[in-house]
Parts: structure tokens; C-alpha cells; sequence
């Protein structure tokens, strides 16, 4: 059962017993929110179902809807028109980086058209992720601009940013090694990229990416942390938001780094890319 469904079960007993308090304590956790932020909650609902009058579960759940929207930090990704956009796409090794490099210049190219995107192809750590961000591209009719495995990946942003020049390009999105494991190395290799987009591009929208895969739990809670605390990422793509998916990750990372997702991954297709929606989300996560 999805985990969606047994929200949406719980709530759809008819008294608000102690019991049910518990028992949405424990899904929240189960569902990703983290220990201390589903007891929070819980606290919080009970004490505003005191306070309000609120007897029956389906005003509970709207009520816990509203607590929830509390901690959800939104953005739009929008596209400064008079100057080149950069995005370094973050995020460590099986989490769908690629995929997700692909996708958001397929969303540009049907939302934002009129100017080509460029893909870099800056995982050089991986010989895969070059071919397969190629493969992207020719299905795409995207530029990419690759090296040869093992080049350095600020010389593949160099070229990126110059091709991106020359074909009055609007975006350049570029794929990042995900092997970088400590603090020390994740800063040593995107400080060479920060440098190149501050040298070479000048005035540019700058933002950084971090793709979290939405199935794991708190090892995706600890990746924030790391790239947060070494780059100050700009918000989150969250990939296989699907039925495997709890989905209170989102939140988790909303409250704890301020971090707004902008993207949701869906499934293995282009189209399978949106926008987050906070209204969408909450009605999913915890029943309409």
C-alpha cells in the first residue's frame, strides 16, 4: 500500500482519539518528516484542535494540512531573459542527476522556447554519463559540449558557457561529478567551477541544483546537508517521486536547510518532470 493510502486511512476514522494522534505521529516518521518534527506537529495539531473546536478527523487533516504548508519553502525556476543562465546540477552517484539534466532542458525547450539550451557534460569521473548525456542530447536536439572521460570538468564549463555565446543560447546545465564523498573534496571541486562561471560568463543567473532521491530517506537529509553546507545549494530537484516515494523528505529539507524543491522526477520519461506544487503535494501526502 502506498504510503499516501494509509494517511488517508487514518484519517477517515471518525473520532480523534489519543490513538489516532499516536498512530499520525508514527506515519509522519515512517513517511520521511524526521522524529522530532513529526512530534512537533502531532503537538501542534492537538493543541489547535483544543483550541479551535476541531472534533472530527476531516477538519484535523485540513488543519495538518495547514501546519504542514508552514514548513514548505517554495520558488519558482524562472529564466532571467536579458542574460545567460547557468545551472550546475548537484547531487551524488545514482540519484538520476543525468536524467534530470535532460529533463529540465526538455521543460525549457517546451516552456521557455525561442533560445537553445547547451548541456555540459562535467561528470568526467564518468565515462557512462558523457554517452548518456549525449544520448540526451541527440534525442533532445540539445548541444552538448563533452571531453573526453577523466578531462577536467571546469574546462568542460569553460566550453560549455563559450558555446552557449556564440549560439545566443539561453541556459547552460551542466552535469556534475557525484563521487565527492567529503565536505573538503565537494568544496575543492565546485569552487573551480564557481570560479570559471564568475570569470567567463560575467553577469549571468547563477543557481545550483541538488537532486535528492526521494526514496532515501535520511541519507538524503545528509547529502543536504553536505552540499548545503559547502555551496549554499539554491534548491532541489527530488527525483522518483513515485509510488515507492513517502514523500515527507520534501518537508524534511524544507524545514532544516530552508531549501525550496523546484522539480519533481515521475517517472523515466521527459514529460515525467514538473514543477513542484505545495497544494499538490500536501493532497497527496496526506488525502484531499
Amino acid at each position: 500500500m502506498k504510503f499516501s493510502e494509509r494517511i488517508k486511512m487514518l484519517f477517515r476514522r471518525n473520532l480523534l482519539t489519543d490513538e489516532v494522534f499516536e498512530d499520525l505521529a508514527d506515519l509522519l516518521i515512517e513517511g520521511d518528516i524526521g522524529a522530532s518534527l513529526a512530534f512537533e506537529l502531532v503537538e501542534a495539531l492537538k493543541s489547535s484542535c483544543r483550541k479551535e473546536g476541531i472534533s472530527t478527523t476531516e477538519d484535523a487533516k485540513k488543519k495538518l494540512k495547514e501546519l504542514l504548508r508552514h514548513h514548505i519553502k517554495t520558488a519558482k525556476f524562472e529564466l532571467a531573459p536579458d542574460r545567460l543562465n547557468v545551472v550546475l546540477m548537484l547531487g551524488v552517484n545514482g540519484v538520476g542527476k543525468t536524467t534530470s539534466c535532460a529533463k529540465l532542458a526538455s521543460w525549457v525547450q517546451k516552456t521557455r522556447p525561442g533560445r537553445p539550451v547547451v548541456l555540459a557534460a562535467g561528470d568526467t569521473f564518468r565515462a557512462a554519463a558523457i554517452e548518456q548525456l549525449k544520448i540526451h542530447g541527440e534525442r533532445l536536439g540539445v548541444r552538448v559540449v563533452a571531453q573526453q572521460h577523466g578531462a577536467d570538468p571546469g574546462a568542460v564549463l569553460w566550453d560549455a558557457i563559450d558555446a552557449a555565446r556564440t549560439g545566443n543560447a539561453q541556459l547552460v546545465i551542466a552535469d556534475t561529478a557525484g563521487r565527492m564523498h567529503t565536505r573538503a573534496d565537494l568544496l575543492k571541486e565546485l569552487e573551480k567551477l564557481d570560479r570559471v562561471v564568475k570569470q567567463k560568463a560575467g553577469e549571468v543567473d547563477y543557481r545550483k541544483l541538488l537532486v535528492l532521491d526521494a526514496t532515501t530517506g535520511q541519507n538524503a537529509m545528509r547529502q543536504a546537508e553536505i552540499f548545503h553546507g559547502a555551496v549554499n545549494v539554491d534548491g532541489v530537484v527530488m527525483t522518483k517521486y513515485d509510488s515507492t516515494s513517502k514523500g515527507g523528505m520534501i518537508i524534511a529539507v524544507s524545514r532544516q536547510f530552508g531549501l525550496p524543491t523546484l522539480f519533481l522526477g515521475t517517472g523515466e520519461k521527459y514529460e515525467n518532470f514538473v514543477p513542484f506544487d505545495p497544494e499538490a503535494y500536501l493532497d497527496d501526502f496526506v488525502g484531499e
